[in-house]
């Protein structure tokens, strides 16, 4: 029975809702609040707390379509028929409602069914727990399968987790039971895991497996995997939705596609690849150093080193992303509105990939030659640690290279001496399901009532307190203290006023207070939807049952408001000013601050950084009204919304509104009109990574101080420089380059000109802007941050001071040239020896003279020390090449004349710097330098 993959995904989906199962959308692909995963592997992840009974139900029985990522069977992507990074998984679960009767009964229905599959029962067989009598009679007596059909199979293979039994984790587990198909004359394929989790695992065996008090189903069947059963092809990249994209590769890359050649192999990995990173990135997971950007970087390499070894070195993968949009268009049509930000993406990263590729390939070939030269058939950790930290290039990378050579990569060994040169750590592994006391508290409470919307206070009853990883009744004040400083307390109301911290904007602050009882509330967060209080309890005690008053910090909030309400703004502003392509890839709201991430391919310019920000005032000018509104997801959708995409949003979904003109899926607090923001500050804008831009800026009271500020640090500068303050600007470059050009001078350039005198300035008052854009240049033009101007300018100030008066001592001491200096060396046989105290002169200038000497010269050695203020020497001595073949060193000769002034030095053989503290010395440093080095030619 041939079927299409978008009507297989549909039909099955079809089959479970008239089962009675909540249809259920996929969850995101990067779950950035599960810390037990980066990408979502399996159907069940988004339902963890269902299972576990830690929310309320809404319903007992769902089932999606769930897209997955995995990366533990990375190097069969491409070379196996069914292995795959990206792949979409299709699961009916229960939550406490039927077990594993009606999932054996369904499963087989839907499979075998003439109204649904319409699989040949005889091309099934299935394998149960080696124990689980019950599942095994459910397939023998209820469905008719003969027991040369059932096969039993140990933990190692139907159990989840596999092992569990004997090797754990502690927690939730069951037995499976797995649906083999078996095509004519093929090779038996997996297409379906039904998963009983009935157990709980306590310990070590025997007896370690407690049964639930609420059974719960599990099940999985892989998209592609049936699709290529369904549609008779003989791997899942021949399917209708990935045979075009595998196809669209090979044209990509300048090749035919041939299934059976290397380069096949290549396409179909490249496909695959492609496909996965083009649904990270569509949910801002850019290719990046660190956990889940990191595996997205390494797909895209290893994409990309396909291309390379088929010939390509230009960029090739992004031009793939619009046959993904393509292939993937029916279940997730999303993917068009990112589509050209996600080739971008792609683009840059393979790009700079591409320049580094040449030069690592040629490295990495000239150690496998090595290798196999000497025999050897593994890569250790020596060779691919010195390649990483010299030259940078991945241990993936060579482990790639070296396994197609037919040599392994020694992994252990790589961390071995990784960590042994200090560059890596081992973190251990998170449990999938965590308890503890706040996880108590979350499976008893729920949900926390947020009442932060409507005001900053209410009263409410405590109905937890956490304290020292244990659940407590009460806490006094007394005991919640060690060593004179109080200790963090953990508190869970049944409702509260305060923002716990989430989608980027930081948790409330304030106090909860009932009698002579108080704690200081320092930080909020949200443990799925339970609201955990952390904060110092100062008087009294805290009591579970007890009625407070919770009051978050009106001012903090309402700075909080301003800096989040301003950041909805800035997004409108940045996509105007910057175009569509432009999404939020993160922010943080702060009181008064706030920090916003953005998707851009290059750093906004000045002038279009100015214009942002008149446009966000402009809007603040206006006035306009700014609403929240709770409305079903798909309505907010339709009504064009903005979301982040890969954000997890519920249904219903809160919208916020300002004006006509903005409308953003939020669940953080927000203003009544934007007039109340007061005034923004945009005060940097740089790179984050490649391809993310940052912004930071002020609102209300910070910007205000920082515009007091700004405005007095000019005031400052032009006080030290003597100008208007409209004139720092044209004042500080002039001091600038009369710095810059009286060091030259000292060096043997030309004469300094005099700076020009400026006009007098206007006696109209600087207006903000104006004095804030001068400020910013001249902190760019000193290289300073802007609040640092004015002792910058102090410092060149007495710079100039100091240069000019080494000017004038280096023009009292008379003719000092090459020549002149040589009319008056002394010889020693052929050697022109010149020992002379060089007033005014730096180093720089110093060593131009010597090399004057030294072509004139012929043999020579040559010494010149110079006073450097009241408490410094500088000395330097230079030796020709015929005395340094000699074995003369110029370190010997400078050694004992920077002793006598209270110094040291070194150098090379034919050049030795040196400096003192003793300046009163010279003299007779410079004897000895004259005695010394007749010693040495002697």
């Amino acid at each position: 029975m041939f079927m299409k993959t978008d009507e297989l995904r549909e039909k099955y989906l079809e089959f479970f809702a008239g089962k009675g199962h909540t249809r259920k959308d996929s969850d995101v692909l990067v779950p950035r609040w599960d810390p037990s995963v980066l990408f979502t592997p399996a159907g069940m992840n988004q339902f963890k707390d269902h299972f576990l009974g830690r929310v309320k139900l809404d319903f007992t029985r769902a089932t999606t379509c769930q897209k997955c990522l995995r990366t533990g069977d990375i190097d069969n992507v491409g070379r196996t028929a069914y292995h795959h990074t990206f792949f979409e998984m299709l699961g009916n679960f229960s939550f406490g409602d039927y077990f594993k009767q009606e999932a054996i009964e369904w499963a087989w229905e839907f499979l075998t069914s003439p109204k649904w599959l319409g699989i040949p029962k005889d091309q099934l067989t299935v394998t149960v727990y080696l124990d689980d009598d019950e599942a095994f009679g459910i397939w023998n007596e209820k469905i008719g399968l003969p027991a040369s059909r059932i096969q039993r199979c140990g933990e190692d293979e139907n159990f989840w987790p596999a092992s569990a039994p004997s090797q754990g984790p502690d927690g939730v587990c069951g037995p499976c039971s797995e649906i083999y198909y078996h095509p004519p004359g093929k090779k038996e394929v997996e297409i379906w895991n039904l998963v009983f989790t009935q157990f709980n695992r306590v310990g070590l065996p025997p007896d370690n497996l407690r049964p639930l008090p609420s059974k719960n189903i599990d099940t999985g069947m892989g998209l592609e995997r049936c699709a290529s059963m369904l549609q008779g092809v003989d791997t899942n990249y021949h399917i209708d939705i990935l045979r075009p994209l595998v196809e669209a590769a090979a044209n990509a890359a300048g090749t035919t596609y041939d299934p059976a050649s290397d380069e096949g192999r290549r396409c179909r990995r490249i496909a695959d690849h492609v496909r996965a990173c083009t649904f990270a990135i569509h949910e801002n997971v850019l290719p990046g150093p660190e956990k889940e950007n990191y595996v997205i970087r390494r797909l895209l390499r290893r994409a990309t080193l396909d291309g390379y070894q088929m010939g390509r070195r230009e960029p090739f993968l992004f031009e793939l992303v619009g046959d993904v949009v393509q292939a993937m268009k029916v279940p997730y049509p999303e993917l068009a509105q990112t589509a050209d930000r996600v080739a971008k993406q792609i683009k840059l990263e393979e790009g700079a990939y591409f320049n580094r590729l040449g030069d690592w390939m040629g490295r990495i070939e000239k150690l496998l030659d090595a290798k196999s030269a000497k025999g050897s058939a593994v890569v250790g950790g020596e060779d691919s640690g010195q390649l990483l930290t010299t030259y940078g290039i991945h241990p993936e990378l060579l482990e790639t290279v070296a396994s197609e050579r037919g040599l392994a990569f020694d992994w252990k060994s790589h961390k071995e001496w990784m960590e042994t040169h200090g560059e890596i750590s081992g973190s251990g592994q998170k449990a999938l399901f965590n308890e503890g006391p706040i996880e108590s508290l979350k499976k008893a409470l729920g949900t926390t009532p947020f009442l932060g919307y409507d005001g900053t206070s209410a009263d409410a009853t405590v109905k937890g307190i956490v304290f020292e990883d244990k659940l407590r009744e009460d806490l006094s004040a007394s005991a919640a203290v060690e060593g004179g400083q109080a200790k963090l307390v953990g508190i869970a109301l049944d409702k509260t006023p305060f923002y716990a911290e989430a989608g980027g904007q930081v948790a409330d602050t304030g106090s909860l207070t009932a009698g002579d009882m108080k704690c200081d509330v320092v930080d909020v967060q949200k443990k799925g939807d339970l609201y955990v209080h952390f904060g110092y309890l100062r008087s009294g005690t805290l009591k579970v049952g007890e009625k407070v008053h919770a009051e978050a910090n009106p001012e903090r909030r309402d700075a909080i408001r301003r800096a989040h309400s301003a950041t909805h703004l800035l997004q409108h502003a940045l996509q105007q000013e910057l175009g569509t392509e432009v999404h939020q890839q993160g922010s943080k709201v702060e009181p008064d601050q706030l920090r916003f991430d953005f998707s851009f391919g290059q750093g906004v310019p000045a002038e279009e950084l100015t214009q942002i920000e008149e446009r966000m005032k402009a809007r603040i000018a206006e006035d306009a009204a700014v609403s929240a509104r709770v409305m079903p997801l798909g309505e907010a959708r339709l009504l064009g919304a903005m979301m982040l995409f890969g954000e997890k949003y519920p249904d219903p979904v809160r919208v916020v509104f300002m004006g006509d003109w903005s409308k953003e899926f939020c669940g953080g607090t927000h203003l009544d009109n934007l007039g109340q923001i007061g005034t923004v500050e945009i005060l940097s804008e740089e790179s984050v990574s490649a391809g993310t831009r940052r912004i930071v800026a002020l609102t209300g009271r910070k910007a205000a101080e920082h515009a007091e500020r700004t405005m007095q640090t000019l005031h400052d500068a032009a006080a030290i420089l003597g100008v208007a303050d409209s004139q720092v600007r044209e004042a500080a470059a002039a001091l600038a380059r009369e710095v810059r050009d009286l060091k030259k001078e000292l060096s043997g350039g030309p004469k300094t000109a005099p700076a020009e005198a400026l006009s007098p300035a206007s006696g109209a008052e600087l207006q903000y802007a104006e004095a804030r854009s001068i400020l910013r240049d001249v902190s760019r033009t000193l290289n300073v941050p802007p609040f640092e101007t004015p002792q910058r300018l102090q410092a060149m100030l007495e710079e100039r001071k100091r240069l000019q008066a080494q000017l004038a001592e280096l023009s009292q001491s008379g003719d000092i040239s090459s020549d002149s200096m040589l009319a008056q060396a002394e010889r020693i046989g052929s050697t022109a020896v010149v020992v002379a105290e060089t007033p005014g002169a730096n180093p720089n200038l110093m060593r131009q003279w010597i090399d004057q000497l030294r072509k004139k010269a012929g043999s020579s050695a040559t010494l010149f020390a110079a006073k450097q203020g009241d408490d410094k020497v500088v000395v330097i001595a230079a030796l020709s090449d015929d005395l340094v073949k000699r074995g003369l060193k110029a370190g010997d000769w400078v050694k004992p004349v920077a002793e006598t002034v209270g110094g040291s030095g070194g150098g090379k053989p034919d050049l030795a710097q040196a400096g003192g503290k003793s300046p009163e010395k010279l003299s007779e440093a410079l004897d000895i330098a004259r005695s010394k080095i007749r010693s040495l030619l002697s």
